[in-house]
C-alpha cells in the first residue's frame, strides 16, 4: 500500500510540474525578455514596448554593461534575444565560445568615434605622435578602431591584413611614435577622462553616449556611408532555429517600423543613425 502511494504521489507531482511548465509556457509566448546595453539599445526598446503592446506581447527589457553576458543568457535561453552588438562582434563570439547565435535584423549604426583628453581637432590634425591611444580589446571593435587609426594617419597596419580580420595591437606595422593601449571597451571613457593631456581614446557609440559624449565634439568619426555603416549595424539576435518564432517577428517589425527610425533620428543627434 505505501508503495503504491508513493508512485501516486510521483504521478501526481509530474503531472503537477507538467501543467504548470505549460501554463507557464503559454505565458512566456507573449512575453519577451531582451538583453541590451543601457544606451541606446534600451532606450530604443524601451519606445517598442507599447508598440508591442498592441500586438499582444509584453516586452521586457533586462540592461547589461558587458558585452559577454546578454550573448551567453541567449544562448543558455534566459533571454529569447539580445540588441547590443554588430554581425563581426557575433561571428567572433561564437567562433571562441560554440555557440549558435544569428542575426534576425540590422537596426542601426553607431559611427565609431575619437575622443581626446585637451586635444583640438587642429591639435589631432597637427600632432600625430607621441600619444597614447586607447582601444578596446575584442578583436572585432579593436579591428575597427586600428583602422580608424590608420585613416587618420596615427599608425600604420601590416600589409595585407582586411576589416573582416581579427587584429590587434601586434598588427600594427608603424605606431610612429604612438603608444596604443588595448583595454575594455566600456571603461575607456573614464580611463580617458582621467589620463593625461593629449590621450586618445577611441570608443564605441554606445560607451560614448552614456559617457556623455557628444558626437560632433569627437575628434574623427568613421564615414556613415563606408563599409562600416553596414558591417557594423548593431543587430537583433536569437538563437538558431529561434528567427520566425512569431514574437520575434513582433519585436523585428516594431524595431524596422517608422515610429522607431523617426525616434532615432531624432533623439541621438547623428550619434546613432538607423539603417532602415
Amino acid at each position: 500500500m505505501k508503495r503504491f502511494l508513493k508512485i501516486l504521489l510521483a504521478v501526481s507531482l509530474t503531472l503537477s510540474v507538467s501543467l504548470s511548465a505549460i501554463s507557464c509556457g503559454g505565458s512566456d509566448e507573449k512575453t519577451i525578455r531582451v538583453g541590451a546595453s543601457p544606451t541606446p539599445h534600451a532606450q530604443i526598446l524601451k519606445q517598442c514596448i507599447p508598440l508591442l503592446e498592441e500586438k499582444g506581447y509584453t516586452l521586457e527589457v533586462v540592461e547589461y554593461d558587458d558585452y559577454v553576458l546578454p550573448n551567453t543568457a541567449v544562448s543558455e535561453g534566459d533571454l529569447d534575444a539580445n540588441y547590443f552588438q554588430h554581425k563581426p562582434y557575433l561571428d567572433d563570439f561564437n567562433s571562441n565560445n560554440g555557440t549558435y547565435l544569428v542575426s534576425v535584423c540590422a537596426v542601426h549604426y553607431e559611427p565609431f568615434a575619437i575622443y581626446g583628453k585637451d586635444v583640438t581637432k587642429d591639435q589631432f590634425s597637427a600632432t600625430k605622435t607621441g600619444r597614447t591611444i586607447l582601444i578596446p580589446d575584442d578583436g572585432s571593435n579593436g579591428t575597427r578602431a586600428l583602422f580608424l587609426l590608420q585613416e587618420q594617419g596615427y599608425i600604420t597596419l601590416k600589409s595585407g591584413v582586411s576589416a573582416s580580420d581579427t587584429l590587434t595591437v601586434l598588427d600594427i606595422a608603424d605606431s610612429k611614435g604612438n603608444t596604443v593601449s588595448a583595454v575594455t571597451a566600456s571603461e575607456i571613457p573614464a580611463q580617458l577622462k582621467v589620463a593625461n593631456s593629449g590621450t586618445l581614446g577611441v570608443i564605441n557609440g554606445n560607451y560614448a553616449l552614456a559617457a556623455g559624449l557628444k558626437i560632433e565634439n569627437a575628434l574623427a568619426t568613421e564615414s556613415a556611408s563606408g563599409e562600416a555603416a553596414s558591417l557594423y549595424a548593431n543587430i537583433l539576435v536569437v538563437n538558431a532555429g529561434n528567427e520566425l518564432n512569431p514574437k520575434i517577428k513582433a519585436l523585428k517589425e516594431v524595431l524596422l517600423s517608422e515610429t522607431i527610425k523617426n525616434y532615432i533620428s531624432s533623439t541621438f543627434g547623428g550619434a546613432v543613425l538607423s539603417v532602415v
